[in-house]
Parts: C-alpha cells; structure tokens; sequence
C-alpha cells in the first residue's frame, strides 16, 4: 500500500486538552515532537493508524529511538503518556496504532464530500431559477385571460404534482437500501454472535446493517467468508466483542482487526487458510454465514 504524502493537523490541535497536559510535563516539547512524528510514521506506513516495519514487525521502542533520534527513555516515556491518554493503542503483540486515526487523514473523503454539496448548490438553484420563471410566466398568462376551465387544469395539474410527488417519496423510501440477501444474512450473523456475548443486546435496524455489509463487499472489496471470519475472532477476543457491536465499527476497524487476527493466528494457519480459500467461498452474493 503506497503511503500518504501528507496528514491534516487540526489549528485548534494546541487547544486539545490532552496536548494542554502533555505540555505540562518535563521535555514536554520532546513529546509533542514524537507525537508528530507517530503521527507521519502512521501515514507512511498507510495502514488504518497502525505503525510497523512489516506487517510482521512491529516497532520496537528501541527502533523508535533510533529512527526519531531521541533517547529511549524519552522515546519509553511519551509512549506510556500517550497511551495513557488513549491517543495510541498497543496491542498484545506490541503493534502501536493511532486512535481516532481518521482525524488525522481521510482528506480525500472531506473534498469529495465538498464537491458533492457544492454540485448539489448549483442544481438546486438552478431549479428555483426554473421554477421562478415558470411563476412568472404563469402570472403573466393570468393577467392576460383566466377562466374558470384554466383554474380548474391548474388544480389538476398540482394534484398531479402532488401525486407524483408521493409516488418518488414512496420509492425513495422503499429504496433507500440496496443490498443482497447475503448481506442481510450477514448483519443476522454478526448480531447472534454478539447475542451470544451480551444476551439482552437489543435488535438492531437489520436493513441498515445490511447495506454495511454491502459497502463492506462492494466499496471495501471485502470477501464474504474474510468477513466472517474477522466476525467470528472479533466476538471471540475479550477486548474487541465489547467494541464491536455493529457492522459499521467492524467496517471502520476491519484492517485493524485483520492484522492483529492473523498475527495471533500466526503463519501456519495463514498457509492453511489460503490453500483453503477456493473451496470457502461460493458466488458472489451466495453466502449463507451458516444460516
């Protein structure tokens, strides 16, 4: 994966009440100058926030020192500080990860969302224009001659309006999902599994579940049986089953998760998995999640 040439910094970032603290304590300059730096490695390494050699090394506080060119014990101290202050995650295999990293990257997305409203603008005051000019031109023809035959077709025509207007809410409405019966089945998946944990776990919205899944396979390009088995681990492992509690966090930390997945798993199960893979999976849309 190619890493990101620059990360967004927010101007308020000074005002965070977290860097008020850590601007508190002794080399506190130094700390923030790391975090600076954890924060570039991250977008180097261009992996979801985590920060590593390899995906099956991770950074030692030893490599940290080096790489940063500050003492170990400065390196060791900002590491406790901002894991204390849950702006850095470790795991149990000792990979750092960044919280909250889409605060610091996701640029493309914001722009994206820019260009939409501003496209979004332009054509609804190009309609009001259109509709302006209709008034205008229906107050004309008013002054000119109105009859009651002309009264009469403009009811008509606004209950036609109105009609056709209900007609579009209606299948807005009725198409606000889009999704595959495989990604209903997934969302039931995911909630026995969390059922299973937390027995009085309320039902969620199913359809909205579902079109999770679907951006998960089609947007995410996430495999259905690489889905279930990060959901099978996810709700297996004692941190995350308390975490993730809908798709849509499963698909916010799904690199996360593999990673530390097949790193418990370790190499062997991997090479089995793999030779595996072909008999796992069936057409697209067709997975059942053992329903």
């Amino acid at each position: 994966m190619a890493d990101v040439k620059w990360i967004k910094l927010s101007t308020s970032m000074f005002e965070d009440e977290k860097i008020r603290l850590i601007e508190s304590l002794p080399e506190a300059d130094t700390l923030l100058i790391i975090w600076i730096k954890l924060l570039s490695q991250a977008g180097r390494t261009n992996a979801n926030g985590y920060i590593f050699l390899s995906e099956n090394i991770p950074f030692t506080e030893e490599m940290l020192s080096t790489l940063f060119n500050r003492p170990i014990a400065t390196v060791r101290l900002a590491l406790q500080t901002f894991k204390q202050f849950g702006m850095i995650d470790v795991t149990d295999d000792q990979y750092i990860c960044i919280s909250n990293w889409e605060k610091h990257q996701n640029i493309d997305g914001l722009e994206r969302v820019k260009q939409l409203n501003a496209e979004r603008n332009k054509k609804y005051r190009e309609r009001k224009k259109q509709q302006q000019l209709a008034l205008e031109d229906k107050g004309e023809e008013s002054d000119a001659c109105v009859t009651s035959r002309d009264a009469t077709d403009i009811e008509e025509d606004k209950e036609l309006d109105i009609d056709k207007e209900k007609d579009k809410k209606k299948k807005e409405k009725t198409s606000r999902y889009k999704f595959e019966t495989c990604d209903t089945n997934g969302a039931k998946y995911l909630f026995e599994k969390i059922k299973g944990n937390n027995p009085k776990q309320k039902e969620p919205n199913f359809d909205s579940w579902a079109n999770d899944f679907r951006l998960m396979r089609e947007k995410d390009n996430r495999e259905l049986q690489e889905i279930k088995d990060v959901i099978d681990w996810c709700q297996a492992d004692p941190f995350w089953q308390g975490n993730i509690l809908s798709p849509k966090k499963l698909r916010e930390k799904f690199d996360q998760l593999t990673i530390q997945m097949n790193s418990k798993k370790g190499a062997k199960n991997n090479a089995e998995s793999s030779g595996s893979n072909t008999n796992r999976y069936s057409q697209k849309g067709e997975y059942d999640y053992g329903f």
